[in-house]
Formats: C-alpha cells, sequence, structure tokens
C-alpha cells in the first residue's frame, strides 16, 4: 500500500468516525455544537492543540 492510498483511506475513516454521531443523535449532535459555541477562541484553541499532539503522537507509534 502506498502513501496516497493510506491518506485516502484515513481520510475515509475520519469521515465515517464523524459522521456516526449526527446520524445516531442528531438532537445530540446539535447540542453539542451549540455548546461549542459558547466557548471563548482560547479553550478552543487548547482542544485543537491537544487533538493535533494525540493524533501525531498515534502515528508516531505506527511508524
Amino acid at each position: 500500500m502506498d502513501w496516497s492510498s493510506a491518506a485516502w483511506g484515513a481520510i475515509g475513516i475520519v469521515l465515517v468516525i464523524e459522521g456516526i454521531f449526527p446520524f445516531v443523535s442528531p438532537a445530540g449532535w446539535r447540542r453539542t455544537f451549540s455548546q461549542l459555541l459558547q466557548l471563548r477562541d482560547g479553550q478552543i484553541r487548547f482542544c485543537a492543540l491537544l487533538s493535533i499532539l494525540a493524533g501525531a503522537l498515534v502515528l508516531l507509534l505506527l511508524a
């Protein structure tokens, strides 16, 4: 498997995972996003940084 097909596979998995919650519970998804809109920019950036670091760690462990 080359990097191109692995990248497309990873994108596909992300789309499937991100689509599960709104499919299963649209009302819960809507509530979650209304609460996210209440967060300050710094809080959103901190969560994004944690997500980036966790993803990088997973990639590092898999390499």
